[in-house]
C-alpha cells in the first residue's frame, strides 16, 4: 500500500505592535509529532504522513535552546487522501500574549 504524503502549511503571523521586536530578537519554534522545527516569522511547509499528528507554536530569544514562550498547541488528523492542512498562528501585541492558533484546514 502507498502512502501519500501532505503538506502541512503554517502561517506564523505576529501582531503589527509587537513585530520589530519579535522580528529582531526572536524566533518562532513549530514542533510537529514532537520533532522541531526552526521556523520563521511568516509561511512554511512541512510534509507528514497519514495518521494523527500535534503540533505546537512557540518562541525563544535568539541563542536560548529549552524555552517555549506563549506556546499553543492543536491536534489534527491526516488520511491518505489528504493533500494539505493549511493552520494560522498568531501572536498577540501583548508581553505575555500567546500563540492563537486557527483551526486546522483540511484538503
Amino acid at each position: 500500500m502507498v502512502h501519500h504524503r501532505a503538506v502541512v502549511a503554517i502561517q506564523v503571523s505576529l501582531s503589527p505592535i509587537a513585530a520589530l521586536f519579535h522580528r529582531l530578537l526572536t524566533r518562532p519554534v513549530i514542533e510537529l509529532d514532537g520533532r522541531e522545527n526552526a521556523g520563521k516569522w511568516g509561511s512554511q511547509e512541512i510534509p507528514v504522513d497519514p495518521g494523527d499528528h500535534h503540533l505546537s507554536v512557540f518562541f525563544r530569544y535568539r541563542g536560548q535552546n529549552g524555552a517555549r514562550l506563549a506556546e499553543a498547541d492543536t491536534r489534527f488528523v491526516t488520511r491518505d487522501a489528504t493533500r494539505r492542512v493549511d493552520i494560522t498562528a498568531h501572536l498577540g501585541p501583548r508581553n505575555g500574549s500567546r500563540f492563537r492558533i486557527g483551526e486546522p484546514v483540511i484538503s
